[in-house]
């Protein structure tokens, strides 16, 4: 047996408590290996319903080593799991779409649909995007807005392919609006309101984060000089109850930047007014090289800055798939109450 296979094994044995409890809630969807922490730096391999996705990093894996991967991993969860392999390892993050290792099947390769607490998702191990359609480490979170949106006005920006709103939809929110700038995005989005029927439907509005946020607000959308805006989407000022900020790491448009490690509040002080004066604002940080201690008091102070103190301040970590040996992991999360 190969080191890899040693670190799998182990992973899975410790994971399997959880692995219990999330099967018991209704989910199928979470990280079987985390390579960073477990043994094999740019590896994971993460279930997503009837599918397992196995994507490297840092170096492609050989068939072999592939193929006992997944039989290890169909063992253990006594799951015929249907193999995808992202070979990400040849620059900038990007699928190597040739597959000159393993090409997965058709079914494979089926829009097919994961849970995550009792939820239904659309599942893809291939899209015209490089990352997964549901962030595992964000089901902390999710199921956070899940337990806590009852009766309340959610606004889930940045929204990606609107979990959180269909979190809040399930929780008994009286409205879910999600905003996120990418058509390709929302249109998941609507396809996991779909696969939910039951539920409340969601609202979706298609626009830049910055003259969106802005003018949610009561703040300007300023012109950068010589720069003329392009059109955007004309919204009220108004606030909710509930505000879920999760942004990428970095992002560049006509409007802004979005920064996380060199400016943060940006993104952060029209979201605070965008919240009601009793309500919460949910923040994430997901880059690595930002500690959390140090997120938190800028956070913080940039609150009372604006005249908007926070009332109590919790930190909501990732759930155990995703270890992390110093206790600081890359996605941090804190929940603001004003």
């Amino acid at each position: 047996m190969t080191s890899l296979d040693q670190a799998l094994r182990a992973a899975l044995h410790t994971r399997q408590p959880l692995l219990d409890e999330l099967h018991q809630q209704g989910t199928d969807c979470y990280r079987l290996f985390h390579g960073s922490q477990e043994g094999a730096g740019g590896l994971t391999l993460d279930r997503y319903g009837p599918q397992l996705l196995v994507q490297s990093f840092h170096q492609s894996l050989e068939r072999d080593q592939l193929l006992r991967l997944a039989e290890n991993c169909r063992e253990h969860l006594n799951e015929p799991l249907l193999l995808v392999y992202n070979d990400r390892s040849q620059g900038n993050s990007r699928v190597d779409r040739q597959d000159p290792v393993y090409r997965a099947e058709d079914a494979a390769l089926d829009d097919l649909v994961g849970h995550e607490w009792g939820l239904n998702y659309r599942v893809r191990g291939r899209h015209a995007g490089q990352d997964p359609l549901l962030f595992l480490d964000l089901r902390n979170a999710r199921g956070w807005v899940k337990a806590h949106s009852a009766d309340k006005s959610v606004l889930n920006l940045f929204a990606y392919t609107c979990g959180v709103g269909l979190a809040a939809s399930a929780g008994g929110a009286r409205e879910s609006l999600n905003l996120d700038f990418a058509e390709g995005n929302l249109a998941v989005g609507r396809e996991n309101a779909a696969l939910n029927p039951e539920l409340p439907p969601m609202q979706f509005i298609q626009s830049d984060y910055f003259p969106a946020i802005r003018q949610l607000a009561g703040l300007p959308v300023a012109q950068r000089r010589g720069h003329p805006l392009p059109s955007y989407p004309r919204l009220a000022a108004r606030q909710f109850d509930l505000v879920f900020l999760d942004p990428p790491a970095w992002a560049k448009s006509a409007f802004g930047t979005v920064d996380l490690l060199r400016d943060y509040q940006s993104l952060l002080k029209p979201a605070i007014l965008a919240t009601a004066a009793d309500g919460v604002l949910v923040c994430c940080n997901n880059l690595a090289k930002v500690a959390l201690a140090d997120w938190r008091e800028q956070v913080l102070r940039c609150a009372d800055k604006l005249g908007r103190p926070v009332r109590d301040c919790q930190v909501l970590a990732p759930a155990a798939d995703f270890p992390s040996l110093d206790g600081q992991p890359p996605l941090k999360t804190l929940i603001l109450r004003f």
